[in-house]
């Protein structure tokens, strides 16, 4: 993997660069929304860029000129993967060292790059339908050993089909929203008869590490995609943090799985990174030792990416705090295009813009667990979150920031923070 170098200031943690050019929506001042590409600490505007006769020669751009003034990625998602390939490399070429399209045109610089300090994100995609998946094995493990102890920590069929549920997009919201504390029903005596439940602002709020994918291309209703083709019905990654209130949740999921306990917030960063920037980065899924049926079986073994992935609490309205946990999003047990494969074997069509989440990424060691549940033993026990200071569950005012990144050869590919404030419940 050659390092390609570019014109364009690097951003101070090297997350942005001419290797990555994840796609975002974004705008400034009271412009609308556009569709932009993030390099070092700029944005790449694609609708001046596109609009200017300079880059009348960018065929891949031209190409899809129209869609960058839209104030979602859907349309240029669904413009296919190839399409998305082909722009990112006009991209790297203009923005290479060497070129001088823009690197020497002043004024069309001034035009096309803008500072992200100037400009406020926005949702990527316009999100019709969320499934949120549990592919990742060792929090799934660990959390079913403190509820149901280590001989039937897993549920017979978790090592046969990628377990999902359906959660609510309406909710998903970009990094930096502010997330409010969700009230509900919760059961304070789990051992009492009669079991009667209390209503109240959640006491056992949490966060989860996890990655996100969104589909670009469309399926009929009935038709099914195959695992192999699947990778070509990803746009691209984001992460995820599917905010989670563990006391709301334990009292309602019986039977029908989880509803208000996870419904109230998810949060994703605001870069979409694609598929050709984290092909570097493939790397082997966990072993699954159970036969899987054969619309699972994947040609490629390397089908996850080694993303190196992180959580920091801040709180006090600070950002010093310590990171707490680091972990791989190669830990999962499925694959994206297995979820895609086994979402669409029943008939079910997806839509550009749908989402899909991976479930909490966690390794097995206690710093390499995504969430707090998992870190404080279910709430039994403190844990250290840097400056002296401790958590069971979130406290308001606490932030939680994700990270995450790829790096390999002198090369990095990042995507930059997921940050989400919890404030105090809404009084009724």
């Amino acid at each position: 993997m050659a390092a390609t170098t570019s014109w364009v200031p690097a951003d101070a943690k090297g997350d942005f660069t001419i290797h990555n050019l994840p796609f975002g929506i974004f705008s400034t001042g009271s412009d609308a929304p556009r569709a932009g590409v993030r390099i070092g600490d700029s944005i790449v505007d694609l609708k001046a860029l596109s609009s200017d006769p300079a880059a009348a020669d960018l065929k891949f751009i031209q190409g899809v000129a129209s869609t960058f003034a839209q104030p979602t990625l859907n349309a240029f998602a669904e413009s296919g993967r190839a399409t998305h390939k082909g722009v990112r490399a006009e991209l790297q070429t203009i923005l290479g060292e060497s070129n001088t399209l823009l690197k020497n045109n002043d004024a069309l610089k001034q035009k096309v790059l803008v500072p992200v300090s100037q400009a406020k994100m926005h949702l990527p995609m316009q999100i019709g339908d969320y499934t949120d998946f549990y592919a990742g094995y060792h929090h799934a493990f660990k959390v079913g050993v403190l509820f149901r102890g280590p001989d039937n920590a897993l549920q017979p069929n978790y090592t046969h089909i990628p377990v999902g549920y359906h959660g609510r997009s309406s909710s998903i919201v970009v990094s930096g929203t502010p997330i409010q504390r969700p009230r509900g029903q919760i059961l304070t005596n789990p051992t009492a008869d009669p079991k009667v439940p209390i209503t109240s602002a959640c006491k056992r709020l949490d966060y989860e590490l996890e990655l996100g994918c969104f589909i670009c291309k469309p399926t009929q209703m009935g038709d099914a995609v195959g695992v192999n083709e699947a990778d070509q019905y990803i746009f691209g990654y984001v992460l995820l943090n599917d905010w989670s209130a563990r006391d709301i949740q334990a009292w309602e999921y019986v039977p029908l799985g989880p509803f208000n306990g996870k419904n109230f917030g998810s949060t994703i960063s605001p870069w979409v990174v694609t598929g050709d920037a984290l092909e570097p980065f493939r790397t082997e899924s966990l072993e699954n030792k159970t036969a899987i049926q054969p619309y699972l079986q994947e040609a490629q073994k390397k089908n996850v990416y080694d993303i190196k992935l992180q959580v920091t609490i801040n709180t006090d309205g600070k950002s010093d705090g310590n990171v707490i946990a680091q972990t791989s999003a190669k830990n999962l047990l499925w694959s994206f295009p297995q979820m895609v494969a086994h979402h669409t074997y029943g008939g079910c069509p997806l839509r550009a813009g749908d989402m899909m989440g991976s479930g909490t990424i966690s390794g097995t060691e206690v710093r390499e667990r995504g969430s707090l549940l998992e870190m404080t033993e279910g709430g039994k026990q403190d844990f250290e979150i840097g400056q002296g200071k401790v958590r069971r569950f979130l406290e308001d005012g606490d932030s939680v920031v994700m990270h995450g990144y790829c790096e390999k050869d002198g090369v990095r590919v990042g995507f930059g923070d997921c940050e989400g404030t919890i404030l105090p419940a809404k009084a009724l």
